[in-house]
């Protein structure tokens, strides 16, 4: 009998890949923990591994196909001793990589249409007044819809369940939804009724984000280029429209004397042992500031225990430990490794583990567990000599702590003018898991060990 592979989910998050490349061809023998092809997600290149033995029958999906849905069939393996010509043509159909049309290359001189023209979906039979309508829906029925197609419903105002569903088993899909808008077959969502005896109130106008094709008007055409969101931007922008709109942000910002740490960090890195490498001899470690904020805001969550915490709907998550992502620019986005239990660390440990994690990221070479979860996150831009920003919580933490430059500054010491190198950083917490007082106790604990540095040797 035929084996199926399908498109693995690398991710608890993953929806689609891009199938990068195929390391077998048809006709080759595999066995379990054989590398057979490459993964592209939104955040790393994985190898994906066979788990059973067999003859590659048939590649169904090319090398280089994008957006190829998590579970869709990718290739079919021919059993020991089974002919695979037979179970090429026997193996599954492949689901479809991507419900959208392919996007032509833009043109530097006419501007391109924004969305490629959809097939107009069929158009549901009358609604009669008998339980059994539209679509083969009776009424009263569940309707299967994904949870992107029911949300795309719900903000046009589209009956989710006059949609006809493409998908497996009937199931309803973010095309089936932009198809039924695009021709007009879209039925509007009933109307939620008003409590008996309720005032009515006005009908809000709907407020709708402007389309491609509207956007690409503003401009002169064969003033821009086009170019295509990649899956990370794609993440990034669905992620950072969640956090904001889900997560009540509060901010809360305090200046930092970064004096005392730059004399520790100039010892440190001073007295590090020299040990041999490839390229010839090399300090073991060698600090950054960025280092040292790492584990000061590792050792102040564990100072303040209930501020290292995660919102869910049914509990609070209070974490053991305090495991510390960093935000990593790569090309076409960001990445936030994890240093986990970094409290626990030597500076010189997280130093050289943060060199690694970030090395191997801007390549994309990170394992998922190398870059999910994580109890709170650290951004800082001082490197560009950013004063201050607030940064947006990274699900499911419940804070981040968005660090400045540190800049020489006029400060008053018993009544006396001094200069003093300055940083300034700013908290921003979930409200929902810590409250303004909290996140303040948090800040001026983190505060404590930048400013006596000698604190995070002990």
């Amino acid at each position: 009998m035929p084996i199926n592979i399908t498109m693995p989910a690398l991710s608890p998050t993953m929806e689609e890949g891009n199938l990068s490349k195929w390391l077998v061809k048809e006709g080759d023998k595999v066995s379990p923990g054989d590398v057979i092809a490459e993964i592209e997600t939104d955040k790393a290149t994985m190898e994906v591994e066979a788990v059973d033995e067999g003859t590659v029958a048939k590649l169904v999906v090319p090398a280089g196909t994008e957006g190829v849905k998590v579970n869709a069939l990718i290739a079919v393996l021919a059993a020991e001793g089974e002919d695979a010509g037979a179970a090429a043509k026997s193996g599954g159909d492949a689901a479809p990589a991507k419900a959208e049309a392919p996007k032509a290359e833009a043109s530097k001189t006419e501007a391109p249409k924004a969305e490629a023209p959809r097939t107009e979906a069929p158009k549901p039979e009358p609604v009669s007044a008998t339980p059994a309508a539209a679509n083969g829906h009776a009424a009263g029925e569940r309707i299967f819809a994904s949870p992107l197609a029911r949300r795309i419903a719900k903000d046009a105002g589209v009956d989710v369940s006059a949609v006809t569903g493409t998908g497996p088993h009937g199931r309803v899909v973010k095309a089936d939804v932009e198809a039924a808008m695009a021709g007009g077959d879209a039925k509007a969502a009933p109307a939620a009724k008003a409590p008996a005896g309720a005032p009515a109130a006005a009908a809000a106008p709907a407020v709708k984000a402007m389309s491609d094709d509207q956007v690409l008007k503003l401009f002169e055409q064969g003033s821009y280029d086009l170019v295509p969101h990649d899956n990370m931007r794609k993440t990034i922008a669905r992620r950072l429209v969640e956090a904001k709109t889900t997560i009540p942000h509060f901010y809360l910002t305090l200046d930092c004397e970064l004096d005392a740490l730059l004399a520790l960090r100039s010892q440190l890195n001073a007295a590090a042992p020299v040990k041999k490498t490839d390229k010839g001899e090399a300090p073991a470690y060698k600090l950054s500031v960025n280092d040292m904020v790492i584990k000061a805001m590792a050792m102040a969550l564990k100072a303040v225990p209930d501020a290292n915490a995660s919102w869910t709907e049914s509990a609070m998550v209070k974490h053991k430990h305090a495991d510390v992502g960093v935000a990593v620019s790569i090309p076409g986005g960001l990445i936030t490794p994890i240093i986990r239990r970094a409290d626990e660390k030597t500076l010189s440990t997280i130093s050289n583990e943060m060199k690694d994690l970030a090395s191997r990221a801007r390549s994309r070479k990170l394992k998922p567990e190398e870059y999910q979860g994580g109890t709170t996150a650290v951004s800082n831009l001082g490197m560009f000599g950013i004063k201050d920003f607030a940064a947006v919580i990274n699900p499911p933490h419940a804070t981040i702590l968005a660090v400045g430059a540190g800049e020489e500054r006029a400060v008053v010491r018993n009544g006396e003018i001094k200069i003093a190198t300055v940083m300034s950083v700013t908290l921003s917490t979930d409200h929902r898991a810590v409250d303004g007082a909290l996140g303040a106790e948090l800040l001026v604990a983190f505060k404590k060990l930048i400013e006596n540095p000698m604190g995070m040797l002990v």
